[in-house]
């Protein structure tokens, strides 16, 4: 429609927002433009910006602190990556949504599409999951090995109980960090809006994808290592 004008987006390429939730993209497929589309660009007032998100602002409108969407997308496929490797070497990944509707949601629905090894927190969290859980759950639950080998924290800010028992736990984080947000309290951070459901969708799908990736990568590794030794054992002559 817009061809003629230079555009060279069409129906099928063109990002659409209701897809974030059931049909996410891939890592590789993630754009500057779907991040805007999606509204991650927009911060807080300049009045609630944390010094340390400083170096992640494009500049600001109205007030209103823009977000460097390039620095956005690089940092988001770094923590896409992490994902794939921790899901590929068989590790449990816990995405962490609670307080709003549409975060509990897009936290559930990451965790499904992970399949086996991912898991969601879509309710208050409860003090001494992580540190204390020898107490909390009685020794005929607890085990010992109970701890995700990876959390994302969809809204990190209303879950700071969660993250430092996920730091004292050394397990890595990821999380969707405001301008209001110290980007240092997650292992890798994506400097994004996170009061925008549209981008807590996509980054949530995103991420399960990747995780999802590195599942299906691992059980092709597996069976060709199975092949390679039924292919060795057969040129022994057994």
């Amino acid at each position: 429609m817009f061809s003629e004008l230079g555009s060279s987006q069409t129906r099928e390429t063109a990002w659409q927002a209701f897809h974030s939730l059931n049909r996410p993209m891939s890592p590789s497929e993630l754009t500057v433009s779907a991040l805007m589309a999606s509204g991650a660009h927009l911060g807080h007032t300049k009045q609630r910006t944390r010094s340390a998100f400083l170096p992640y602002i494009y500049g600001q409108r109205a007030n209103l602190n823009i977000i460097d969407l390039d620095q956005t997308l690089a940092m988001f496929r770094r923590a896409a990556n992490f994902l794939q490797l921790v899901a590929q070497r068989g590790g449990n990944i816990m995405f962490v949504g609670t307080h709003v509707d549409g975060v509990k949601k897009a936290a559930k629905k990451a965790a499904e599409r992970v399949g086996y090894g991912g898991y969601h927190v879509s309710d208050k969290w409860v003090p001494g999951t992580f540190t204390n859980a020898a107490a909390l759950l009685g020794p005929d639950i607890f085990r010992g090995d109970y701890l995700p080998d990876a959390a994302v924290f969809l809204n990190p800010r209303v879950n700071l109980g969660a993250l430092r028992e996920c730091h004292v736990a050394m397990v890595p984080t990821i999380g969707i960090i405001d301008t209001d947000t110290d980007p240092r309290i997650v292992t890798y951070a994506i400097p994004a809006n996170d009061e925008s459901i549209r981008t807590v969708e996509l980054v949530a799908g995103v991420l399960s994808v990747a995780a999802r990736n590195g599942k299906r990568k691992r059980v092709e590794e597996e069976k060709r290592a199975r092949e390679e030794a039924q292919r060795a054992h057969r040129q022994r002559g057994y």
